[in-house]
């Protein structure tokens, strides 16, 4: 018999390309970790260190849908690539970084860009922004024994079948391998952990109907029709 006053939540899970589902304990977002993203959000990406911001497991949802959120009329898709970790630790070094994934996936950033930049305006947090329900469209894990490191690859997204965002793995300022050590100097990772690794330029609008087409190349594909 339990002793929890309440319903325990289900832990959250997204699916994996052998079958079986990954337990999603922290979802950790690094910000402007692609250059000409950087610039085009009006940042200088040479002077500024690593930034990370959080959305919640129970964001992440692989249903191939995007239901358009309310309270905005500004949504914007920002393509990444997925990094789940296996195991974790604190003040992890940059050699043994690599060895706590488990795999990588396809996943979109969804943002509520008008609230987001609100919320900036007045020095406040994002998470109204970024952490509401089935931001984070995500395509199953694919395991490392399948699909290696991948540091370089083109990332892509199209809407309705035409091109919006575009470019490489090898283009991220922060690095895998760098994300996940600097991450572990100020939280303790462990399994489960999630990691949004950045996009490319060319965030845009989406509307009702829209349907998004992410890939990276050696990863996967994901598709997400806007409802």
């Amino acid at each position: 018999m339990s002793d929890n006053v309440i319903e325990s939540p289900e832990t959250h899970t997204i699916p994996t390309h052998e079958g079986g589902t990954f337990p999603v304990r922290r979802v950790y977002c690094i910000g402007r970790n692609f250059a000409a993203h950087a610039v085009e959000m009006g940042h200088d990406p040479d002077r500024e260190p690593p930034f990370f911001f959080q959305k919640n497991p129970d964001n992440l949802d692989a249903s191939g849908e995007f239901p358009y959120p309310s309270h905005s009329s500004d949504v914007h898709h920002e393509v990444e690539l997925l990094v789940g970790l296996k195991s974790g630790g604190t003040n992890i070094t940059l050699d043994e970084a690599l060895d706590h994934v488990w795999g990588y996936g396809v996943s979109l950033d969804m943002t509520r860009r008008d609230l987001q930049g609100q919320a900036k305006k007045m020095g406040r947090p994002w998470e109204i922004g970024k952490a509401f329900e089935r931001s984070g469209p995500v395509g199953p894990l694919l395991p490392v024994s399948e699909v290696g490191h991948p540091d370089q690859g083109r990332i892509a997204l199209n809407v309705n079948n035409e091109l919006r965002q575009e470019g490489d793995l090898n283009q991220m300022i922060w690095k895998v391998p760098e994300m996940i050590s600097y991450l572990s100097e100020y939280f303790e990772l462990r399994a489960g952990d999630v990691i949004m690794a950045g996009t490319p330029s060319g965030v845009n609008a989406v509307q009702r109907g829209d349907v998004m087409e992410a890939t990276i190349e050696g990863v996967g594909s994901l598709t997400v029709k806007v409802t």
